[in-house]
């Protein structure tokens, strides 16, 4: 068996196990950059939803603070 023979019985199985591996790391940076673009928009509807969550508060805490001067106004009474 001469060296070259040699060579191509370790490189053989070797090679024949990375291409596999090769493949399925190239789809997943391929599903990575779809996952990133979709990440992202899910990120934007999260923070439109903490705004308008924030605007809420904002506003309900204007009606309890009326609602409390009228209270008070009627207890006064």
């Amino acid at each position: 068996m001469t060296n070259i023979q040699l060579w191509l019985a370790i490189a053989s199985p070797c090679l024949a196990a990375l291409v596999p591996t090769l493949g399925v790391l190239v789809v997943w940076l391929q599903n990575k950059s779809a996952f990133a673009a979709i990440d992202q928009r899910f990120e934007s509807i999260n923070q439109r939803f903490d705004d308008m969550r924030d605007l809420w508060r904002a506003e309900l805490h204007r009606v309890e603070e009326v609602l409390d001067a009228r209270l008070k106004h009627i207890e006064e009474r």
